[in-house]
This record gives structure tokens, C-alpha cells and sequence, in this order.
């Protein structure tokens, strides 16, 4: 009986450490997958010359260009749509764009 209890006990602990691992791994993805989209965001700084108002450049460079290129998809998309919702969580009015 006693065996068997030791085994028990060894087995749930196995699988609680198995747990732990995969949501470490998990984490661990996610933080570089958010680090890697702040990278991404923070290369863009070369297109600042053409996106502040008053700019003088009006067409991007090959700089600003290749660093848009290397921004993945889901980054931007996701940072656009955060952007968009911050007015309302920072109890502001809705942000209302003229084309």
C-alpha cells in the first residue's frame, strides 16, 4: 500500500511539474512574441519623418519602408486596434478621424 501511495505521490507530482513546464513554455512564447512586436513598432521610428503632422518628407524612404515589410501582420493589426480603444479606457471621448 505504501508502494502504491509513493507512486501516486510521484505521479502527481510529475504531472504538476509537466503542468508548470508547458505554461512556462507558453509564457515564454508569448513574452517573446510581444517582445519581438515591440521591436518591430519601435524600428518604425525611421518612418516618423513621414507620419508627424507637419512633415516636410511626404514619401517614405527605403528605411521606413523595409522596417513596415518587417512588422508581422498580427502585430500591427493588434497595435491599431489597441490604439483605437485607449480613449474609451482612459475615460475619453472616441478618437473621430477625417480622411
Amino acid at each position: 500500500m505504501a508502494v502504491v501511495k509513493s507512486l501516486v505521490c510521484h505521479s502527481s507530482q510529475a504531472a504538476v511539474l509537466l503542468l508548470l513546464l508547458v505554461v512556462a513554455s507558453v509564457q515564454t512564447r508569448t513574452s517573446k512574441a510581444q517582445l519581438s512586436c515591440t521591436n518591430q513598432l519601435i524600428n518604425l521610428n525611421v518612418c516618423a519623418l513621414f507620419m508627424v503632422p507637419g512633415a516636410t518628407e511626404t514619401q517614405p524612404n527605403s528605411l521606413c519602408c523595409g522596417a513596415l515589410q518587417a512588422v508581422q501582420h498580427d502585430c500591427l493589426c493588434s497595435t491599431l486596434r489597441i490604439a483605437s480603444q485607449l480613449p474609451s479606457q482612459c475615460n475619453l471621448p472616441p478618437l473621430y478621424c477625417a480622411t
